[in-house]
């Protein structure tokens, strides 16, 4: 069972998301710590690829509360532990295609942190507003759908 730490809420409507996969994060002493207290944010996240490794930059983890004066910087970039094969084709898919890559949620599986991401595309600003009258529409008639259902 995995237990979801955080979401990144605005990804999915800033960016239309083509395919996820999983990966692992390197940490620094007390960061777990402070996860597992509940402070993380993915807000405005990203990663990137640099050289041979990817790394995810502006993913807030505060410093532990009882942690000493070695506190890691909480928005320092973190690598990403992906197999070679993975890196390889994320390389390919970024280069040729043009897509971003983000977190879409952080959370624990066996104990161990984990960090979802998605190679997706920015949207415009006209995509940004088909999707939110597209979910009112969809709103609106699950409401009326609801409404027939009480009635009969």
């Amino acid at each position: 069972m995995d237990k979801i730490i955080t979401t990144n809420r605005k990804a999915f409507h800033n960016y239309s998301v083509m395919e996820g996969l999983e990966a692992g994060l390197q940490l620094k002493g007390a960061e777990v710590k402070s996860i597992r207290a509940g402070g993380a944010s993915l807000s405005d996240s990203f990663a990137k690829l640099e050289g041979s490794e990817v790394l995810l930059y502006n993913m807030h983890i505060p410093p532990y509360e009882f942690g000493n004066i070695y506190n890691p910087d909480p928005l320092r970039p973190r690598k990403l532990l992906l197999h070679r094969r993975q890196i390889n084709k994320l390389t390919l898919e970024i280069s040729t295609k043009h897509l971003a890559l983000i977190p879409l949620k952080l959370y624990f599986k066996n104990g161990i942190v984990k960090v979802e991401l998605a190679l997706a595309r920015g949207k415009r600003q006209y995509d940004k507003r088909e999707s939110i009258r597209r979910r009112e529409s969809d709103r609106e008639l699950k409401r009326t759908l609801k409404g027939r259902q009480n009635r009969g």
